[in-house]
């Protein structure tokens, strides 16, 4: 069906784009794994880590999250490319001479740019985060010890709308905690029982949990019981060793489905932090959106003969690759803000240079 859509020229600047694109994707592959395996090579050889971790566990995880960041700057590097060279070779003059427009022209671009995003969306919400979940690993357990963010003194959270959790501290050592305490609510709001714990210890999966040296009160209007003569209570808490640990980049081991639950769990339980997370789900959509944005510029670009020729060109897409990324991480510092909604502050870039390409379009040679 595609395939009587397309013309024989289509098919050739498919096939072209493609191409270049699978070729600077396996440069900038082996050169990013250069340079990494320069800065951690002495924390890996520190910790004698088998080859088979860093290679199988590590790089072949490493390499998908690398692409998956470069993926709208390499599409823009391979478009600007090939373009340039048919420019240079008058092919893009002999196209228009033929009675081809602009906008035609720039059909089988976006064929390919859309083939790129799609894979892009793909690898962004499921493949690039559950192959992070064990370079991560590896990354916190060799190279970025002490990176653990998490709060372990003085927590406070709610379980659900009516329970309440004060940890005085954890220890992450022996999974255990110390002056602990829960609040119950009734529908009204008034407190309804205080449960005080002096230790709780972590006794496995499901949220099983050892309560030491207990003591009770209820409360049932001015009435008021104590029970201070419990030793020993086995219960489930929805609390995990997990929600005392934060990386920075935490987010990143996280499918979309399991992102989405981390912040419903947050907001539930009052701790904040859930920016971070919403930066991250609508990154992974906007940045797909990206790669046929930079398509449309690169061709615009390149499709023009100049004096200075590919040199030029290359030149022009490697400056607007670097204002991209420079917008990217503007527009992810922007979107922290408070005030600030995290869908907007991450689709800044791509309306930026939206109407970037919507100009160059204009503008383009007919």
């Amino acid at each position: 069906m595609l395939k009587n859509y397309l013309t024989l020229l289509d098919r050739y600047i498919i096939k072209n784009y493609l191409k270049t694109f699978g070729f600077v994707m396996l440069m900038l592959s082996l050169i990013a794994c250069v340079i990494d395996l320069g800065e951690k090579v002495e924390d890996f050889k520190k910790d004698a880590v088998p080859y088979k971790v860093i290679f199988f566990d590590y790089y072949l995880n490493f390499i998908p999250h690398i692409n998956a960041l470069l993926f709208p700057l390499i599409a823009l590097i391979s478009v600007v490319f090939f373009t340039s060279r048919l420019a240079y070779d008058s092919e893009i003059i002999s196209i228009f001479n033929a009675g081809v427009s602009f906008k035609r022209l720039m059909r089988p671009y976006l064929v390919a740019a859309s083939i790129l995003a799609c894979i892009h969306l793909i690898f962004n919400h499921y493949i690039v985060p559950n192959g992070n979940k064990r370079r991560l690993e590896v990354e916190h357990a060799h190279v970025w010890k002490h990176n653990d963010k998490g709060k372990v003194d003085n927590v406070h959270m709610f379980l659900d709308p009516t329970t309440a959790v004060f940890i005085g501290n954890y220890r992450k050592s022996d999974t255990s905690m110390r002056d602990f305490r829960i609040e119950k609510y009734d529908k009204n709001g008034e407190l309804s029982s205080i449960l005080k714990a002096e230790s709780v210890n972590w006794q496995g999966f499901p949220n099983h949990w050892k309560l030491q040296n207990l003591q009770r009160r209820t409360f049932n209007g001015l009435t008021e019981n104590l029970d201070a003569n419990i030793t020993v209570l086995d219960t489930t808490l929805d609390i995990l060793p997990d929600d005392f640990v934060r990386f920075n980049n935490q987010n990143e081991m996280l499918t979309t489905r399991e992102l989405n639950r981390e912040i419903t769990k947050l907001e539930r339980r009052g701790m904040g932090q859930t920016k971070p997370y919403e930066i991250e789900v609508y990154r992974r959509t906007s940045e797909p959106f990206t790669i046929l944005i930079l398509t449309i510029i690169g061709m615009a670009l390149a499709a023009r003969k100049v004096r200075g020729g590919m040199g030029l060109h290359l030149a022009l897409g490697m400056g607007i690759g670097a204002l991209y990324i420079f917008l990217s991480k503007f527009a992810v510092t922007f979107a922290t803000l408070p005030d600030i909604p995290a869908w907007l502050g991450v689709w800044i870039p791509n309306v930026v240079f939206g109407g970037v390409a919507a100009y160059l379009v204009a503008n383009a040679q007919k």
